[in-house]
Protein backbone atom coordinates (compact mmCIF):
# COMPACT_ATOMS: atom_id res chain seq x y z
CA UNK A 1 0.00 0.00 0.00
CA UNK A 2 1.35 2.94 -0.88
CA UNK A 3 1.54 5.85 1.66
CA UNK A 4 1.33 9.73 1.79
CA UNK A 5 5.23 10.57 3.32
CA UNK A 6 5.80 14.41 3.90
CA UNK A 7 7.74 13.70 7.09
CA UNK A 8 10.53 16.93 7.05
CA UNK A 9 8.73 18.86 5.00
CA UNK A 10 7.41 22.28 6.00
CA UNK A 11 3.82 23.70 4.65
CA UNK A 12 2.95 27.02 5.03
CA UNK A 13 -0.86 26.95 4.85
CA UNK A 14 -3.10 30.14 4.91
CA UNK A 15 -6.26 30.54 7.15
CA UNK A 16 -5.71 27.71 10.17
CA UNK A 17 -7.75 28.99 12.53
CA UNK A 18 -10.83 27.54 11.56
CA UNK A 19 -12.61 25.58 8.56
CA UNK A 20 -10.70 23.79 5.84
CA UNK A 21 -7.21 25.40 6.61
CA UNK A 22 -7.64 23.74 9.90
CA UNK A 23 -8.29 20.34 7.84
CA UNK A 24 -5.65 20.98 5.84
CA UNK A 25 -3.08 21.43 8.15
CA UNK A 26 -4.31 18.73 10.45
CA UNK A 27 -3.68 16.19 7.61
CA UNK A 28 -0.35 17.66 6.59
CA UNK A 29 1.23 17.66 10.01
CA UNK A 30 -0.34 13.56 10.24
CA UNK A 31 1.74 12.91 6.70
CA UNK A 32 4.94 14.50 8.76
CA UNK A 33 4.74 18.48 7.58
CA UNK A 34 5.81 21.50 9.94
CA UNK A 35 2.95 24.17 9.89
CA UNK A 36 3.84 27.54 9.83
CA UNK A 37 -0.11 28.78 9.61
CA UNK A 38 -1.55 32.56 9.99
CA UNK A 39 -5.03 33.58 10.11
CA UNK A 40 -6.51 36.99 11.39
CA UNK A 41 -7.63 35.24 14.94
CA UNK A 42 -5.20 36.35 17.70
CA UNK A 43 -2.85 33.68 19.67
CA UNK A 44 -4.55 33.29 22.14
CA UNK A 45 -8.52 32.75 20.51
CA UNK A 46 -10.25 29.47 20.56
CA UNK A 47 -9.64 28.60 17.16
CA UNK A 48 -5.53 29.33 17.25
CA UNK A 49 -4.96 27.24 20.67
CA UNK A 50 -7.26 24.31 18.59
CA UNK A 51 -4.65 24.98 15.50
CA UNK A 52 -2.05 24.73 17.74
CA UNK A 53 -3.19 21.31 19.82
CA UNK A 54 -4.09 19.62 16.87
CA UNK A 55 -0.44 20.17 15.51
CA UNK A 56 0.97 19.01 18.75
CA UNK A 57 -1.65 16.00 18.58
CA UNK A 58 -0.13 15.28 15.31
CA UNK A 59 3.38 15.22 16.59
CA UNK A 60 4.99 17.82 13.90
CA UNK A 61 5.98 21.71 15.00
CA UNK A 62 3.54 24.26 14.60
CA UNK A 63 4.27 28.34 14.10
CA UNK A 64 1.05 30.96 13.94
CA UNK A 65 1.42 34.47 12.85
CA UNK A 66 -1.46 36.81 13.58
CA UNK A 67 -2.03 39.17 9.87
CA UNK A 68 -3.71 40.94 7.14
CA UNK A 69 -2.73 38.16 4.27
CA UNK A 70 -3.80 41.35 1.75
CA UNK A 71 -1.07 43.24 2.97
CA UNK A 72 2.19 42.73 1.18
CA UNK A 73 4.11 43.56 4.32
CA UNK A 74 2.71 40.55 6.56
CA UNK A 75 3.23 38.94 3.72
CA UNK A 76 6.34 39.29 3.61
CA UNK A 77 6.33 38.85 7.98
CA UNK A 78 4.73 35.34 7.66
CA UNK A 79 6.97 33.92 4.73
CA UNK A 80 10.36 36.00 6.75
CA UNK A 81 8.74 33.76 10.28
CA UNK A 82 8.37 31.16 8.69
CA UNK A 83 12.31 30.14 7.24
CA UNK A 84 13.12 31.76 10.97
CA UNK A 85 11.55 28.71 12.80
CA UNK A 86 11.81 25.62 9.67
CA UNK A 87 14.49 27.10 7.69
CA UNK A 88 12.85 26.45 4.29
CA UNK A 89 8.78 26.39 2.66
CA UNK A 90 8.20 22.89 0.76
CA UNK A 91 4.46 23.43 0.68
CA UNK A 92 2.53 26.55 0.02
CA UNK A 93 -1.76 25.87 0.13
CA UNK A 94 -2.51 29.35 -0.05
CA UNK A 95 -6.49 28.79 1.59
CA UNK A 96 -7.09 32.05 3.16
CA UNK A 97 -10.54 34.11 2.06
CA UNK A 98 -14.01 34.84 2.25
CA UNK A 99 -17.48 34.69 0.66
CA UNK A 100 -18.09 38.22 -0.94
CA UNK A 101 -21.39 37.59 -2.22
CA UNK A 102 -23.05 40.87 -3.36
CA UNK A 103 -24.47 41.00 -7.33
CA UNK A 104 -23.51 42.09 -10.05
CA UNK A 105 -25.76 45.65 -10.26
CA UNK A 106 -25.23 46.08 -6.17
CA UNK A 107 -21.77 45.47 -5.56
CA UNK A 108 -19.54 48.23 -5.17
CA UNK A 109 -16.31 49.01 -6.36
CA UNK A 110 -14.95 48.72 -2.50
CA UNK A 111 -16.81 45.68 -2.46
CA UNK A 112 -15.42 44.42 -5.80
CA UNK A 113 -11.26 45.58 -4.63
CA UNK A 114 -11.37 43.66 -1.29
CA UNK A 115 -12.94 40.50 -2.93
CA UNK A 116 -10.02 40.72 -5.37
CA UNK A 117 -7.27 41.88 -2.93
CA UNK A 118 -8.50 38.94 -0.84
CA UNK A 119 -10.24 35.89 -3.42
CA UNK A 120 -7.05 36.35 -6.24
CA UNK A 121 -4.38 38.89 -5.19
CA UNK A 122 -3.07 37.37 -2.28
CA UNK A 123 -2.62 34.35 -3.61
CA UNK A 124 -0.09 35.49 -6.12
CA UNK A 125 1.53 37.64 -4.16
CA UNK A 126 2.19 35.15 -1.41
CA UNK A 127 2.90 32.78 -4.32
CA UNK A 128 5.74 35.24 -5.23
CA UNK A 129 7.39 35.55 -2.24
CA UNK A 130 7.62 32.18 -1.55
CA UNK A 131 8.88 31.01 -4.83
CA UNK A 132 12.55 31.39 -4.11
CA UNK A 133 12.63 28.69 -1.17
CA UNK A 134 10.05 26.47 -3.00
CA UNK A 135 11.95 25.91 -5.71
CA UNK A 136 15.85 25.63 -3.65
CA UNK A 137 15.03 21.61 -3.50
CA UNK A 138 13.46 21.38 -7.36
CA UNK A 139 10.10 19.55 -5.71
CA UNK A 140 8.07 22.37 -4.20
CA UNK A 141 4.23 22.50 -4.43
CA UNK A 142 1.59 25.18 -4.77
CA UNK A 143 -1.64 24.83 -3.79
CA UNK A 144 -3.81 27.24 -4.44
CA UNK A 145 -7.81 27.78 -2.90
CA UNK A 146 -10.37 28.52 -5.15
CA UNK A 147 -14.27 26.89 -5.43
CA UNK A 148 -16.79 24.93 -7.27
CA UNK A 149 -18.38 29.08 -8.16
CA UNK A 150 -14.74 29.01 -10.21
CA UNK A 151 -17.53 26.27 -12.60
CA UNK A 152 -20.57 26.83 -11.77
CA UNK A 153 -22.58 29.57 -9.76
CA UNK A 154 -26.02 31.15 -8.51
CA UNK A 155 -27.35 34.32 -8.58
CA UNK A 156 -26.17 36.84 -6.48
CA UNK A 157 -22.61 35.23 -5.61
CA UNK A 158 -20.72 38.07 -7.62
CA UNK A 159 -17.69 39.18 -7.42
CA UNK A 160 -16.70 36.19 -5.28
CA UNK A 161 -17.10 33.46 -8.47
CA UNK A 162 -15.19 35.87 -10.06
CA UNK A 163 -12.17 35.65 -8.22
CA UNK A 164 -12.16 32.34 -7.75
CA UNK A 165 -12.70 32.10 -11.97
CA UNK A 166 -9.49 33.46 -11.97
CA UNK A 167 -7.43 31.45 -10.08
CA UNK A 168 -7.90 28.68 -12.62
CA UNK A 169 -5.71 30.87 -14.34
CA UNK A 170 -3.69 31.83 -11.71
CA UNK A 171 -2.74 28.13 -11.65
CA UNK A 172 -1.75 27.79 -15.04
CA UNK A 173 0.52 30.92 -15.70
CA UNK A 174 2.33 29.70 -12.48
CA UNK A 175 2.72 26.06 -13.49
CA UNK A 176 3.88 27.11 -17.12
CA UNK A 177 6.11 29.87 -15.86
CA UNK A 178 7.55 28.30 -12.53
CA UNK A 179 7.87 24.33 -13.27
CA UNK A 180 9.51 22.41 -13.30
CA UNK A 181 11.12 23.12 -9.80
CA UNK A 182 7.48 24.09 -8.54
CA UNK A 183 4.14 22.12 -9.44
CA UNK A 184 1.11 24.14 -8.92
CA UNK A 185 -2.41 23.04 -9.04
CA UNK A 186 -5.72 24.14 -7.82
CA UNK A 187 -8.47 22.76 -5.54
CA UNK A 188 -12.16 23.75 -5.70
CA UNK A 189 -14.05 22.02 -3.14
CA UNK A 190 -18.04 22.61 -2.86
CA UNK A 191 -20.13 22.14 0.04
CA UNK A 192 -17.78 21.96 3.20
CA UNK A 193 -18.71 20.75 6.60
CA UNK A 194 -17.68 24.50 8.37
CA UNK A 195 -18.62 27.23 10.38
CA UNK A 196 -19.03 29.46 7.20
CA UNK A 197 -21.31 26.66 5.44
CA UNK A 198 -23.24 26.28 8.80
CA UNK A 199 -24.01 30.06 9.20
CA UNK A 200 -25.45 29.71 5.64
CA UNK A 201 -27.41 27.16 6.78
CA UNK A 202 -28.94 29.33 10.29
CA UNK A 203 -29.78 31.89 7.60
CA UNK A 204 -32.68 29.98 6.53
CA UNK A 205 -36.08 29.87 8.48
CA UNK A 206 -35.51 26.14 9.06
CA UNK A 207 -31.68 25.60 9.12
CA UNK A 208 -32.06 22.12 9.31
CA UNK A 209 -34.56 21.25 6.25
CA UNK A 210 -32.31 23.47 4.01
CA UNK A 211 -29.38 21.60 5.64
CA UNK A 212 -30.80 18.18 4.12
CA UNK A 213 -32.34 19.79 1.16
CA UNK A 214 -28.76 20.62 0.27
CA UNK A 215 -27.10 17.37 0.97
CA UNK A 216 -29.92 15.54 -1.26
CA UNK A 217 -28.76 17.53 -4.29
CA UNK A 218 -25.56 15.56 -3.94
CA UNK A 219 -24.85 12.09 -5.19
CA UNK A 220 -23.14 11.00 -2.19
CA UNK A 221 -25.66 12.26 -0.31
CA UNK A 222 -23.27 13.99 2.13
CA UNK A 223 -20.84 17.07 2.61
CA UNK A 224 -17.63 17.28 2.39
CA UNK A 225 -15.06 17.23 5.59
CA UNK A 226 -12.32 19.63 5.73
CA UNK A 227 -10.06 16.53 6.52
CA UNK A 228 -11.07 15.33 2.78
CA UNK A 229 -9.99 18.31 1.73
CA UNK A 230 -6.86 17.67 3.52
CA UNK A 231 -6.60 14.19 1.90
CA UNK A 232 -6.65 15.54 -0.85
CA UNK A 233 -4.28 18.40 -0.98
CA UNK A 234 -1.64 16.20 0.96
CA UNK A 235 -1.76 13.66 -2.26
CA UNK A 236 -1.10 16.69 -4.37
CA UNK A 237 1.67 17.91 -2.26
CA UNK A 238 3.53 14.67 -2.33
CA UNK A 239 5.73 12.15 -4.05
CA UNK A 240 2.61 10.35 -5.47
CA UNK A 241 1.40 13.40 -7.65
CA UNK A 242 4.82 14.59 -9.11
CA UNK A 243 3.17 14.54 -13.19
CA UNK A 244 0.24 16.81 -11.68
CA UNK A 245 0.41 20.57 -12.32
CA UNK A 246 -1.71 23.13 -14.08
CA UNK A 247 -4.82 21.96 -13.40
CA UNK A 248 -7.95 22.75 -10.81
CA UNK A 249 -9.72 19.81 -9.37
CA UNK A 250 -13.41 20.22 -8.33
CA UNK A 251 -14.62 18.48 -4.81
CA UNK A 252 -17.82 19.08 -4.98
CA UNK A 253 -19.61 15.40 -3.94
CA UNK A 254 -20.63 15.20 -7.58
CA UNK A 255 -23.00 18.48 -6.89
CA UNK A 256 -21.87 20.16 -10.18
CA UNK A 257 -23.12 16.47 -12.40
CA UNK A 258 -26.94 17.26 -11.89
CA UNK A 259 -28.00 19.62 -14.80
CA UNK A 260 -30.63 20.72 -12.35
CA UNK A 261 -31.66 20.76 -9.22
CA UNK A 262 -33.81 17.96 -9.02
Amino acid sequence: MLAINLKGKTALVTGVSSGVGLGIAKILARAGCNISGCGTSAENSEGVVTFFKTIKEEGTQALYTKLDITSKLDQELLVNKTIAAFEKIDILVSNAGVNVFEGAERCSEKQWDFNMDLNLKAHWGLSRLCKPYLELNGTGVIVLMTSNHSNYTIPGCFPYNVAKTAIKGLVQSLAIEWGPKIRTVGIAPGFIETPGNQKWFDSFPDAEAERQKTIDLHPVKKLGTTEEVGQFCAFLASDLATFITGTTYLIDGGRSALMQDT
